[in-house]
């Protein structure tokens, strides 16, 4: 299981929290220091869609001008966003047995894990 994210951030460290509490093991990767490759972020847009992966709620959303916004229209213009600016991309990324899940709750989680909690 791998968890991406930024150090840094609050809801992240919920995750790796939540995780570590319930002595689940997995591979943490800082997409801002140790970024995403674009054949990894292809594979994420083609599972759950560039619509939810650019987190439009965060601070690198609201400070990029009209026009670039405007820009991000589709996969491709999506992608070169988020792999220019990974603070963009929504966070934490779970991926676990073949799926991808965006964010995090103790609700998400539990139902993802359900079955070995």
């Amino acid at each position: 299981m791998k968890l991406y994210g930024i150090t840094n951030c609050d809801t992240v460290k919920k995750a790796r929290d939540w995780l570590t509490s319930h002595a689940l093991e997995y591979e943490f990767h800082d997409y801002k220091k140790q970024a995403v490759d674009s054949v990894q972020m292809q594979q994420w847009v083609a599972h759950v869609g560039w619509e939810k992966l650019v987190n439009r709620q965060g601070q690198t959303w609201r400070k990029l001008s009209d026009l670039e916004k405007a820009e991000v229209k589709d996969n491709a213009s999506a992608t070169r966003l988020m792999l220019a600016k990974p603070s963009v991309i929504k966070r934490p990324i779970l991926e676990h047995l073949g799926k991808i899940h965006l964010g995090f709750s103790v609700e998400l989680y539990q139902s993802i894990f359900k079955d070995i909690l």
